[in-house]
């Protein structure tokens, strides 16, 4: 038996780092393009402005994707998860993804033991 939930209200349910897991995805072709973490501040401010913005866990900052290189996300449609502890962001990028100057940060695949390039 399935249990969906029913509940119109968008309650997130950050972990105990205070975080919501949010994998981007590009609204035309479905590619996967990044995965990253939201706060409710980097959720809050992606909401007001369309824009895709995360916590940088590295720089303990809140960063608008695309703030240096100009590849920002404009996000289309937000997805959330049965439980609301994930997101889906469906995005239309201007530029590549990831900071390597790929499409996608997922152009790598594992063979074996070794990394192998894709195209994305």
């Amino acid at each position: 038996m399935m249990n969906v939930q029913s509940d119109d209200l968008f309650a997130p349910k950050f972990d105990g780092q205070g975080l919501l897991s949010a994998v981007v995805v590009d609204v035309t072709t479905r590619a996967v393009l990044m995965v990253a973490f939201m706060d409710a501040e980097a959720l809050a401010e992606t909401r007001r402005t369309g824009f895709a913005h995360f916590r940088s866990r590295s720089r303990g900052r809140l960063w608008k994707k695309g703030e240096s290189s100009g590849h920002v996300l404009h996000v289309e449609k937000i997805l959330v998860d049965c439980d609301q502890d994930a997101l889906v962001l469906e995005c239309r990028p201007d530029g590549p993804t990831c900071h390597t100057g790929a499409v996608s940060c997922f152009f790598r695949e594992l063979d074996n033991d070794a990394l192998r390039s894709v195209t994305t």
